[in-house]
């Protein structure tokens, strides 16, 4: 077993050292020995300033046992995915911890240090899904006075990263650990292995398309971050899972095309690691899909957006792209050595052709949606996205309609509507590609003869 103290510090990438299970703690202060050369009768005044001495420290007890009694945790959560598994305890102070593993069988320890198990903390181990690639059961207990033990029954090795997080919208403060697998899952494998179960299609491709094209759907916001929150209680990363998954069923059916999902359950994926997905596979195309929300709850109609290199093309734009942006924040990221990526990338100069692809893009697919709904704006508008920023692939993000307009909150409920949602950018892709074919050398050019196309 290996200790560490990390006393409510942000700490992305935790080391495990192994040692003994009794290693790294403090041994209690001895008490100092009374100098009776040093004992002397006190004046008055100083036995009444030694009296309200002690009465001072007194109040300082108490203020210390009332801000410790608050660092208790008063929500946890557990977002299971194939990536990770994210463990979440929310507090209204900062709570110090330990953490650290142990071997046959392998298991993560955090000591908190905190005075009692809470409800919260009580009700953790039920959290727990069946089907969690990594935690197999979790434990709490008190250990000893002022500290309360989690034990994560662990189902392989694993490689965890634990940091804290500020108070920021309506979370309080944060403590989060990431159990990452050894070895990361890797989205061009599991494309190809996608691609290598799917069907013979019964008819052939359209002359001149030299294989299948690649487009990665990305459902906005997840797990921690609900995204935007309509007066009927939907919640924007909902809605936009739900039409993630029609909209791949729907590419999956062409018999030229092959999606991706960059979630395919509810839980929090960073921005650059949306991005990265996309690069991983050679994606022909990324589409980011989101129900947008303003202060006006009669403003309305779709949206397309496109990376822009230089300033956002209206307020709007900026104002979206900056709150699409802080997803981050409310979602979970140890910022800790997280590059600049969104300004490393638009200064590729690569980046320019990438737009304009992406603009025509935009384009087909804001024509399709306007047969649905309402346009809120005409053309496609752009902004400095972090989720676009791919700078070899073609990157849109769609605002289907305003969760915070009451009727277009319940029209995107609809299951129908969203089916309308999902086909009218199935089509625009499809105008897309019939006039911009896949480039040679994707990801699944080296497919089983029977799917490949010839």
């Amino acid at each position: 077993m290996a200790e560490f103290r990390l006393p409510g510090a942000l700490q992305p990438g935790v080391r495990l050292r192994r040692g003994m299970a009794g290693e790294g703690r403090r041994p209690a202060l001895a008490a100092r020995p009374v100098d009776p050369h040093r004992v002397r009768r006190g004046s008055a005044a100083g036995i009444i300033g030694s009296a309200l001495g002690r009465w001072a420290s007194l109040v300082v007890l108490l203020v210390f046992h009332l801000s410790t009694a608050e660092a208790q945790v008063l929500s946890t959560r557990i977002w299971p995915a194939k990536d990770y598994t994210r463990l979440t305890l929310e507090s209204r102070e900062p709570v110090d911890y330990t953490i650290f593993s142990l071997k046959d069988p392998e298991r993560l320890v955090i000591d908190l240090e905190i005075n009692e198990i809470s409800q919260a903390l009580a009700e953790l181990n039920g959290k727990v899904a069946a089907d969690d690639p990594y935690i197999s059961g979790l434990r709490v207990a008190r250990n000893r006075p002022g500290v309360v033990r989690l034990v994560l029954d662990l189902k392989a090795e694993v490689k965890p990263q634990i940091f804290t997080l500020p108070p920021i919208a309506d979370y309080g403060h944060r403590l989060v650990l990431d159990i990452h697998p050894l070895v990361a899952v890797d989205p061009l494998a599991l494309l190809i292995e996608e691609t290598q179960q799917r069907p013979v299609p019964v008819q052939p491709a359209k002359p001149g398309v030299a294989r299948i094209a690649t487009i990665v759907i990305d459902a906005g916001h997840g797990g921690e971050d609900p995204g935007a929150i309509g007066k009927r209680g939907s919640r924007e990363k909902d809605i936009t899972l739900t039409i993630a998954k029609r909209l791949k069923a729907l590419v999956d059916a062409e018999p030229n095309m092959r999606a991706l999902l960059t979630r395919d359950g509810d839980y929090f994926l960073p921005l650059n690691v949306r991005v990265e997905k996309a690069r991983k596979v050679r994606a022909d195309l990324f589409v980011s899909i989101h129900a947008d929300s303003f202060t006006r709850s009669n403003v309305r109609g779709s949206s397309v957006f496109a990376l822009s290199d230089k300033r956002a093309t209206s307020e709007l734009a900026r104002a979206l792209a900056k709150k699409e942006n802080e997803a981050d924040l409310i979602g979970g990221v140890a910022l800790v050595g997280k590059d600049d990526h969104v300004r490393r990338t638009i200064l590729d100069l690569s980046q320019s052709a990438t737009i304009d692809y992406s603009l025509r893009l935009g384009s087909s697919v804001l024509k399709q949606l306007g047969g649905v709904n309402e346009l809120h704006k005409p053309h496609v508008e752009q902004a400095s996205f972090a989720v676009l920023t791919a700078h070899d692939v073609p990157s849109i993000l769609v605002e289907t309609a305003f969760i915070s307009n009451p009727q277009e909150e319940k029209r995107l409920n609809n299951s129908a509507y969203q089916d309308k949602l999902a086909r009218a950018i199935l089509e625009g892709i499809r105008e897309y590609i019939a006039k911009h074919p896949p480039r040679p050398g994707g990801p699944v050019t080296e497919l089983p003869p029977a799917l490949a196309f010839r």
